[in-house]
């Protein structure tokens, strides 16, 4: 068990709604909520049930509520727990949370509930955290990959491969224990054999963070180009709505303007900025260098560029100054003669012409962003690390195991492969919660909401 507190907090959104969830847990659950509830007797009834009655201060009604009864260990924290459903008016959940507290619970601490359930071994310590990402979830593949982490996928996958090294290393350690008789228990070859088995594993999902930190945080999306190329006009149609000043006037846009738009269940986050320009004007100055620098964070860049106007010498010599993926576009393709574009679609035949002001072809761009980023399907099973920490320690862990191969190569002795071997199983040990500090769960767990 964590400890003997019983704690309170408001699972649901702050606000007014038609409902709000106070839930409880702890070993103290069901005499505190008891002693408020009118209506059966709770601590008499079955888990998993839901009784109507009356939330009282005294003889005094507070609400009509709804209380779900989960006995432990069959519950969320595996601790007794109870979720009290009342109207969502602020004033009654603060008055229901009073008389909980007044009877013996405490308020809990962010993600408590959960760090509970991590502690009473429900969960493990990345199954943890994808609770976090699936609450924060705003697109489909985000959802996905939170739930493909909760329900286990990813963890045991890192079980697997811990099992596996932690025989070897039972081994090798066995070896110390006989230094002086110079006998092997742990055949080297095998252990080379295993270790490439595990990389095998462990490199796709490193691998996969890339995709991962774009499902969870979105693709920073520039949209660049020189002045009056009509940038803003094309991220209002992105957007389907007037998000940026339109004008003329070259140099309009002064500043960076963000705003998201979810295609095909990746989120991208469009940037539209100052156009690209040398400028005596000490404001646009500001912009232009604003847009260098988003350019360099970027992981997509639209360079749009007004057809009827730019030389092909100017497209040759900004492209080489991208520092990441990016797509051509040309924009104001009504006006640009035939010779011309098929002089442009010689040089750059993937070059996608639309027309801003006409709507033209703004689908066929969505679907280019997304071939740009989509470079597999997110399958239902798949498993795609989105955690950074997860990824440190999966770095850390290939680190390690590399320098057991070298020192296979090398024939070191076995207390210098022990060392490399116990670094391996400490970082995936790190990962899924087989080896915490109180520091590290404190991070964790203060991100979450107060009633997860």
């Amino acid at each position: 068990m964590f400890n003997q507190d019983t704690i309170c907090a408001l699972a649901t959104a702050q606000g007014i709604g038609a409902i709000g969830v106070i839930r409880v847990s702890g070993p103290e659950t069901f005499p505190i909520v008891n002693r408020i509830f009118k209506g059966k007797n709770l601590e008499k009834q079955l888990s998993h049930t839901i009784h109507f009655g009356t939330i009282r201060d005294n003889q005094t009604i507070i609400d009509e509520v709804l209380v779900s009864l989960f006995k432990a260990p069959s519950s969320y924290t595996r601790e007794d727990t109870i979720e009290i459903s009342c109207h969502g008016s602020d004033f009654i959940i603060q008055k229901i949370l009073k008389l909980i507290l007044r009877e013996g619970a405490r308020l809990a601490n962010p993600g408590e509930f959960t760090q509970r359930a991590f502690l009473n071994g429900q969960l493990d310590l990345a199954q943890a955290e994808a609770v976090a990402d699936l609450i924060a979830s705003d697109s489909e593949a985000s959802h996905q990959t939170a739930i493909n982490q909760i329900r286990g996928g990813f963890s045991k996958q890192i079980a697997q491969l811990r099992e596996a090294l932690i025989h070897f290393a039972s081994l090798i350690e066995l070896e110390l224990d006989f230094g002086e008789e110079d006998v092997e228990f742990a055949d080297r070859d095998d252990l080379r054999q295993l270790i490439f088995k595990i990389q095998k594993v462990l490199i796709p999902l490193i691998d996969s963070f890339e995709m991962g930190n774009v499902i969870k945080n979105g693709v920073p999306t520039v949209i660049a180009g020189k002045p009056n190329a009509g940038k803003s006009t094309l991220l209002n149609r992105l957007l389907n709505e007037e998000k940026a000043i339109v004008s003329d006037i070259a140099g309009t846009t002064r500043d960076v303007i963000e705003d998201e738009l979810f295609i095909e269940g990746i989120r991208f986050r469009l940037i539209d900025t100052a156009g690209l320009r040398k400028t005596t004007d000490t404001i646009e100055a500001i912009g232009v260098e604003r847009t260098l620098q988003q350019m360099d964070k970027a992981s997509l860049i639209v360079y749009l560029f007004d057809a009827s106007e730019i030389q092909l010498t100017e497209i040759a010599q900004q492209i080489t100054e991208f520092n990441a993926p990016y797509i051509l576009v040309g924009n104001k393709v009504d006006k640009l003669s035939a010779d011309k574009k098929s002089a442009f679609d010689t040089t750059y035949p993937d070059i996608l012409w639309i027309s801003a002001s006409e709507n033209k072809n703004i689908d066929t761009l969505k679907d280019t962003l997304v071939r740009k980023v989509k470079t597999r399907e997110i399958k239902s099973g798949d498993t795609v690390v989105t955690n950074l920490r997860h990824y440190q320690h999966l770095l850390q862990t290939n680190g390690a195991l590399e320098n057991v191969l070298e020192g296979l190569a090398q024939s070191v002795t076995g207390d210098f492969l022990a060392q490399d071997i116990r670094f391996a199983l400490h970082h995936l040990g790190e990962i899924t919660g087989q080896i915490t500090t109180d520091d590290l769960l404190a991070n964790i767990f203060s991100k979450f909401c107060i009633g997860k």
